[in-house]
């Protein structure tokens, strides 16, 4: 290993992966590049591997990822200062999510946005175009939520007029590569007047930063492959 990476980089990069994640078990990287490149601020790849991240609440298993032609403050972090990135970079590799991680995110704000936003994409395949007033009437807290084979279930419980009653979503999900996420066999059990039988099937899209090669959903685990794009 060249001098700048084991004396300079490598502590810096350790330091400001650890201040981007609440919690990690364990944290492994490895950094290519000549003392020559990197002193121009270029590093030529990085791999990291870690054990039960916590990143905003939401808990992740396994993390193996693999990043190419990286671009530093080089100059900044040989006077002490902190690392940054200077460009965006598209990362790859793959995720793996168990039920216990799922289970143990469930209060976590990332998870409760995408929780609501599936709702409210649900609730427009109802016909319902106002789903924010549809929703102000209702509270909801989300309880549960775990794999079982290709299901996701999200379970929760809604008061109502300070009635509450369990709440259940269900369905199947597949990849269509690199950026659908289909949802079919929908179910929703609890909110009132709501009828889910003529929801099918419909698609979500994941956005352009992320780009999924495999997804393998087993009894409990989910583990997704591919890339996303991260930026400065």
């Amino acid at each position: 290993m060249s001098r700048v990476i084991s004396k300079v980089l490598s502590p810096a990069m350790q330091l400001w992966l650890r201040s981007q994640v609440e919690e990690v078990e364990t944290l492994e990287i490895s950094i290519q590049g000549s003392d020559r490149q990197i002193l121009k601020g270029h590093v030529s790849g990085v791999t990291l591997n870690s054990n039960q991240a916590i990143y905003q609440g939401l808990h992740l298993g396994e993390v193996q990822l693999k990043g190419e032609n990286i671009r530093i403050n080089i100059g900044q972090v040989l006077r002490g200062k902190p690392l940054q990135l200077l460009e965006a970079i598209r990362v790859s590799g793959a995720v793996a999510i168990t039920n216990k991680n799922l289970q143990a995110s469930i209060s976590s704000v990332l998870l409760g946005e995408g929780f609501r936003g599936l709702l409210e994409t649900l609730l427009e395949h109802q016909g319902i175009s106002d789903t924010d007033a549809f929703l102000e009437k209702y509270q909801i807290d989300w309880q549960g939520a775990y794999l079982d084979n290709s299901y996701f279930i999200l379970q929760g419980k809604l008061t109502d007029n300070g009635v509450t009653q369990p709440l259940t979503i269900k369905a199947k999900l597949t990849l269509i590569p690199p950026q659908t996420l289909q949802l079919s066999k929908v179910k929703i059990q609890g909110i009132p007047n709501l009828d889910s039988d003529n929801i099918e099937r419909f698609s979500v899209d994941l956005g352009s930063d992320v780009s999924i090669n495999s997804f393998q959903l087993d009894t409990d685990k989910l583990i997704c492959e591919g890339e996303l794009l991260i930026r400065p």
